[in-house]
């Protein structure tokens, strides 16, 4: 497949308000850039309150009557909406490749994700939105219970997949009968732009079911404080997930609030290698380590450390580095100099603490494109749990390899090592090792021989300790989430 060709300059970004297209008066503007080239491909507007409130108000309007129109009607509108992003894929790709940076194979792999999420949301409304009934629990008397939809939901979303994190919430909100506004990132927030113009232009939701703002913290905090917002999901750093979890809180509001990660990858001495290598090397490196299921930590138990470092430095030295929409690239750039940065800080404080570099990425250059923020995959060996490059969430595109003696001791760094629980994956041929793994890892997300343990979408997105604030997960959970529950005692 070919890339669809990109824009140059995207311009200023409009507000989605009540089914029209709208110019912000916003005082605030910042650049969003294509990480690859390092040019302003777009002016984001950080939207001012009363805009903020016109959009929770245009949401609330459309639920009034959004709510009433029959079910097999509104999966009607997913089952457009799912035509329309097989039919723009491509496109859809490119936008998201030329704002976020990752590989263009990455990006239609997101889009595949996102389109297995309505997929779910049709099939889930047919069968997880029904209700439950029983009579005769007493002399004449029955009981019914309903799930019915709230009202106005927010959806916050993160810079690293624009548009695939979002619809673990939006087809499920909108076919249950709920109204959403949208905040996308502000570092990439073209990707679901596009996808609001096409929804609006070819799925033809109602006005209000579907509104968009652009901002930050103050557009955020002025979402969950609103009184017809009902619920806010957000993925994000932990820091920010904790705070969004604490003012949904006090505004008496439901949270989904998903954290940071620093996922531990265990290699047992009985390990098949060869078949396992590709697969391990995605996972630290894929989305150049920018994604909440990144491998970071390599834990090489026993004595499988050497022949795990002969195949996986070279393999991971070796990836081409480069722009994402040019053939034959396997890791594009981070999305920012800031994140480049802070990834390269990272690197500077193992090696200050006694790490080795096995390869180091800080050096690399792309040629075809020397403003871009590339950073080369990076290798550190020799690393302690006790480190801060082990401890703390790098996103970006480095391993660092501590080696334990036993499964109990690499168990220990997952549980204690690190405040995150998102995933914790093992590549071994034995059974019992993978059993005990299963239970014992303190993570919501379990790999056995997988070193991205993503939950397809009819599975919940699982993440514990400061991984993830809330009750009920992200994508299947989100159905009771996006509902209450009413109950109807009846005596005739």
């Amino acid at each position: 497949m070919q890339a669809v060709e990109p824009r140059r300059d995207y311009g200023k970004l409009q507000l989605f308000i009540d089914g029209v297209w709208r110019e912000s008066g916003a005082h605030e503007f910042r650049d969003t850039f294509n990480p690859a080239t390092g040019e302003v491909i777009g002016r984001v507007p950080f939207s001012l309150h009363e805009e903020v409130g016109l959009a929770v108000e245009a949401g609330q309007r459309a639920f009034e009557k959004w709510r009433y129109v029959p079910i097999i009607e509104r999966i009607k509108y997913l089952f457009r909406l799912k035509d329309t992003m097989e039919k723009h894929l491509e496109e859809l790709a490119t936008v998201n490749t030329q704002n976020h940076g990752k590989t263009l194979e990455e990006s239609r792999g997101d889009l595949r994700r996102s389109i297995e999420n309505v997929e779910v949301a049709i099939g889930a409304a047919y069968v997880l939105a029904k209700g439950e009934s029983l009579d005769q629990i007493a002399p004449g008397i029955d009981v019914a219970m309903n799930k019915e939809p709230l009202g106005v939901f927010t959806l916050v979303c993160p810079f690293n997949f624009p548009v695939m994190i979002p619809f673990w919430f939006l087809p499920l909100a909108i076919v249950l009968g709920d109204t959403v506004v949208v905040k996308p990132s502000d570092i990439t927030p073209l990707p679901m732009q596009w996808v609001a113009k096409l929804i609006q232009e070819e799925v033809a939701l109602p006005p209000g079911v579907l509104n968009v703002v652009h901002g930050g913290k103050d557009v955020v905090e002025g979402l969950i404080a609103h009184r017809d917002v009902k619920g806010v999901t957000f993925v994000g750093s932990s820091p920010v997930a904790r705070q969004v979890y604490k003012l949904a809180g006090e505004h008496g509001k439901r949270a989904i609030s998903n954290g940071g990660a620093k996922n531990c990858i265990v290699i047992m001495p009985d390990a098949d290698l060869d078949t396992s290598m590709s697969n391990i090397v995605s996972s630290f490196f894929g989305n150049a380590g920018q994604r909440c299921l990144a491998g970071a930590n390599l834990l090489a138990v026993g004595d499988s450390h050497d022949a795990f470092m002969d195949k996986f430095v070279p393999a991971a030295a070796k990836l081409r580095l480069g722009y994402g929409l040019d053939e034959g690239v396997q890791m594009g750039p981070l999305v920012s100099e800031k994140a480049r940065e802070r990834v390269m800080g990272y690197v500077d404080s193992g090696l200050a603490e006694g790490a080795k570099a096995a390869t180091d990425g800080r050096g690399a250059r792309v040629p075809e494109h020397p403003g871009g923020f590339f950073l080369g995959a990076t290798v550190l060996d020799g690393v302690t749990s006790d480190m801060k490059v082990s401890r703390e969430e790098v996103f970006g595109p480095l391993a660092s390899v501590i080696r334990t003696e036993k499964l109990d001791d690499a168990i220990e760094v997952i549980n204690n090592g690190t405040a995150f629980g998102n995933m914790a994956c093992i590549y071994t041929s034995s059974g019992r090792s993978a059993r005990e793994f299963r239970v014992r890892a303190d993570a919501g997300n379990i790999g056995v021989n997988i070193g991205v343990a993503a939950p397809s979408a009819y599975y919940a997105f699982g993440g514990r300790r400061d991984s993830f604030y809330g009750v009920l997960h992200a994508q299947i959970d989100a159905v009771d989430f996006f509902t209450d529950k009413k109950v109807t005692i009846s005596k005739w």
